[in-house]
């Protein structure tokens, strides 16, 4: 807490970008929150999502008791049935019959003591984070290159390079507050960005160079850059020869990959001219940082791709100094700490793996823990199929969503359903804890206390602001409950989270000496107070005052036995898996800009769900023509492993041949529409990353024979539907609904929806000239509680003067209730059109209204309206608008 009182500094948390945030509680209790100016990640600035945080804190779905079998239960009859069939299972079958599967949700704490239960203590390594689907590519290749999962830089040098070249990183949307430092860098200094992806992101909108590379093409193009800093004299031959190791085997390699130029290009499905661009931009700048993300990592040859990357800045000794260096920045608030921790189960802690007998004695003396795992245990896709298998017959899942999330997510439902015992520890119920034989309550951001790490190895804290709803406990003290209860109290009997920390970061100094670059030894003897008031900084801290390291390797010196990275030859393999004429087309995933993991928090929110508020497919529009697609269609998607279905949305972002699908829906906001039940189990055989980035799906119409709109209070989640997804707005949601039965069946179908509802309260019209039926309830003080509209497709009429009833709770007039049935409006009501920018709430309409009055820039937008002058994520769309209005006014 910060001088003011009332006042609490804590850390958001979605993003690896780690921003600092305000809670401030006023007298009257109201609870504002808003960026920290003092936190060096993002100086008071926050994106659409975190801006929306105060909004997410209410009671949805939360769980507020334990319970066992689907009864409410009391935390010792939870816990104890929990240790108790642990310990049975590793009774009967050993130690590996049983695994965890947790998540960068949680904090470093919570980690560390699930990490040392289960390595420790249980003595398998089945542990394992959903942060193996979003970075383990690049911890492999970090190891691989570096020695170390280290990552170089600092979040200034976005500001301080001369070139910054993103890799498979729609960064606009994805970590909007670094991006908007990068192009404040960009406007003031001239930083040249780079672009690297398939699609024409927002992030590609504003740059200086766009390479929409073929999906997989990664390796091949690195190579390329390799083989050109080699042949135009580029390299840093010094630092080559007094800092690495291998480089002849690397360029030679890269050499023969990459061929000419023309074949090169052709290879990436590039302009040679635009790749020669790219090439020359590279070896000019001396300060070049490149940041990569999922595009890179989410592939069966992530790690191959990192170490092709990190190939180039070691080859150009561009590591660890001021503007240069390679930058892989992180999903989820808390990947890093997990990494630190040894969240992964290929690690042991404290960065210590399990490749040296030595490291593994070391930890065991530490924890006093001789059963202690001595081999890596089964990564997320292993785990599921272990399950599945039977071979995990007791799984506990703490914070996290793997029954949407997993790819074949199917194959993972059907394994969870089938395990002999299953534990979630969650926040929300979601899809997952409905296989839960025992559910547990956790505390949520807010309500609880301890620290992350974010992409640029910065310790903040998290602290409490919020008392924990109901019977909810931190995630720390319920594992360490359950390890007492297993007989390993001594080892478990933690106070607070403090003193994990001081236990987590004595462990990372523990016979230490310099061989390890994490290193939290200064930290050790943090007091209570010391803890609570901890700054944030960036590891290794090896002394208590210090502020932490900055940059690393700038002077080589890497955490290897011969203190030389390691240049690691590497070749283009391409995709796991081919398109054919089943599967024609090469699906991608990835996040929507105003939406988190599978919308438990952020899909509640009105203002961020009016950016996107239906499952949507994009396609090329050559692709849509071949396929007989129309903007707006309902299409399905087919892969070897399941189907999903989707609004499509026609677009030249795409390249011919791709499409795009967000990650996000779970079937608490639609109906079929997850999109890891088509993605592949086929992973990277270093990293265990799953491909996420190229499913091949076949893509058909479903012909709906009717469509509805139900605008409601209630919180529900239709069953029976060919179609159907919500989205929050103000005051309840609005659900649309789809079937392919003919008209008349799909009114009946709707019609059932109002099932709860006395007669005396419903309004109804079916009209006999068309399919077309409309109904409204009216509650006891006469206001809209909820409206029903069903037509045939394309036949609905307007529903936002409905939505704006239902957010009025008014009293309805006479000539309302005759409107209802109608389906018009009384009057003309003002349409704001979708929501573009989600901070401000300000729609499409408006800034088209506004562009035609003279705002022919963004600024100006952003001067008139607001749109575009805080997260800046969406000043891509505001641009798109503006020119859209010169040629229309034009014509």
């Amino acid at each position: 807490m910060d001088s003011n009182s009332g006042v609490v500094q804590t850390t958001c948390p979605y993003c690896g970008v780690g921003c600092g945030v305000l809670a401030e509680t006023a007298p009257d209790g109201t609870l504002a929150l808003r960026g920290d100016p003092d936190h060096p990640a993002n100086h008071g600035k926050l994106c659409s999502k975190g801006s929306a945080l105060g909004e997410t804190l209410g009671l949805h779905h939360r769980l507020l008791e334990p319970m066992i079998g689907g009864r409410p239960a009391r935390w010792d009859a939870a816990l104890d049935r929990v240790a108790s069939e642990f310990s049975s299972v590793i009774a009967r079958h050993g130690p590996d019959a049983v695994g965890f599967y947790v998540s960068g949700q949680l904090l470093t704490e919570d980690y560390y003591v699930a990490n040392k239960l289960m390595k420790g203590f249980i003595g398998s390594a089945n542990i394992d984070t959903n942060s193996r689907l979003c970075m383990a590519s690049s911890v492999a290749g970090h190891k691989r290159a570096f020695g170390e999962d280290v990552v170089p830089g600092l979040y200034e040098d976005f500001e301080l390079a001369d070139l910054v070249v993103l890799v498979g990183s729609n960064t606009a949307w994805c970590h909007p507050v670094l991006y908007q430092r990068l192009m404040s860098a960009r406007r003031e200094r001239g930083t040249r960005v780079v672009v690297i992806d398939p699609r024409t992101t927002a992030t590609a909108a504003e740059c200086d160079l766009h390479l929409p590379i073929r999906p997989g093409a990664d390796v091949l193009l690195f190579n390329g850059l390799l083989a050109h800093l080699a042949a135009s004299g580029s390299l840093d031959r010094d630092y080559i020869a007094r800092h690495t190791e291998g480089f002849e085997e690397a360029i030679a390699l890269a050499a023969a990959d990459a061929g000419s130029l023309v074949h090169l290009a052709a290879g990436c499905d590039l302009d040679p001219a635009a790749l020669r661009l790219f090439f020359e931009l590279f070896a000019a700048n001396a300060r070049t940082v490149t940041v990569y993300s999922q595009g890179v990592n989410q592939s069966a040859h992530g790690t191959d791709k990192v170490n092709a990357i990190l190939n180039c800045h070691l080859a150009t000794g561009r590591i660890g100094k001021p503007g240069a260096g390679p930058f892989s920045v992180t999903g989820q608030p808390n990947a890093m700490g997990g990494r630190e921790v040894g969240g992964l189960a290929n690690q042991l802690a404290a960065h210590i793996g399990f490749e040296h007998p030595a490291g593994i004695d070391s930890v065991s003396r530490f924890w006093n823990a001789p059963n202690i795992a001595r081999q890596p245990g089964l990564k997320a896709v292993e785990l599921f199929e272990a399950v599945g298998a039977g071979r995990i017959k007791a799984l506990w899942i703490m914070g996290t969503n793997p029954a949407v999330s997993m790819p074949d997510a199917g194959k993972v439902r059907a394994a969870l359903r089938s395990c002999d015992f299953v534990v979630v520890s969650d926040v929300v119920a979601t899809d997952t804890t409905r296989f839960a034989d025992v559910l547990l309550p956790a505390a949520a951001w807010g309500e609880k206390d301890g620290t992350v790490t974010n992409s640029e190895r910065r310790i903040s804290r998290q602290r409490r602001f919020l008392p924990p709803p109901g019977a909810a406990r931190p995630d720390w003290a319920i594992i360490c409950d359950v390890a007492c209860r297993m007989g390993f109290g001594d080892a478990f009997a933690f106070r607070s989270p403090a003193e994990i920390f001081r236990e987590h970061a004595a462990l990372s100094a523990f016979e230490n000496e310099g061989r390890r670059r994490f290193d939290l030894g200064g930290l050790a003897g943090l007091t209570e107070d010391a803890y609570d008031a901890l700054a944030p900084r960036s590891w290794p801290i090896h002394h208590a005052d210090g502020a932490g390291a900055g940059r690393l390797f700038g002077d080589g010196g890497f955490p290897t036995p011969d203190g030389r990275a390691r240049f690691i030859p590497v070749r283009h393999e391409g995709p796991a898996l081919h398109v054919d004429d089943s599967y024609p087309i090469a699906l991608n995933t990835g996040r929507m800009r105003d939406q988190w993991h599978t919308m438990t928090r952020t899909g509640h929110v009105p203002r961020l769900a009016a950016h996107a508020p239906e499952p949507v497919v994009d396609l090329h529009p050559a692709d849509a023509a071949r396929l007989d697609l129309a903007e707006g269609d309902l299409a399905r998607l087919s892969s070897r492993y399941g189907f999903t279905r989707a609004r499509v949305r026609i677009t030249g972002d795409q390249r011919l041949g791709d499409a795009f699908l967000p990650m996000h829906w779970s079937g608490h906001f639609a109906a079929s529409a997850a999109a890891g039940t088509l993605s592949a189990p086929i992973t990277d055989p270093l990293s265990g990353q799953p491909e996420l980035k190229h499913v091949p799906v076949r893509i058909t119409r479903e012909a709906l024979g009717w469509i509805g709109v139900l605008i409601t209070r209630r919180d529900l989640r239709p069953t029976g539907f060919v179609y159907w997804s919500r989205a929050a707005t103000a005051g309840g949601w609005i659900y649309e609904l789809g079937g392919t039965e003919p008209s008349d069946q799909g009114t009946l179908l709707a019609r059932k929806l109002l099932d709860p509802f006395p007669r005396a309260r419903l309004l109804e019209y079916t009209d006999r000239r068309g399919p077309s039926f409309r109904a409204a309830v009216i509650d006891d003080e006469g206001a809209m509680e909820e409206a029903l509209l069903v037509a045939a497709p394309g036949r609905l009429p307007g529903r936002d003067w409905l939505v704006a009833l239902l957010a009025s709770r008014a009293p309805l007039s006479p000539t309302d209730r005759r409107a209802l049935l109608s389906g018009l409006a009384p009057v003309a009501v003002p349409s704001t059109g979708r929501i573009v920018c989600a901070c401000f709430h300000i729609g499409q309409h408006q800034i088209a209204a506004a562009a035609a009055a003279g705002c022919n820039s963004v600024e100006a937008i952003g001067a008139a309206l607001r749109a575009g002058t805080n997260c800046g994520s969406c000043r891509s769309e505001i641009r798109a608008i503006i020119a859209t209005n010169r040629v229309e006014a034009a014509e």
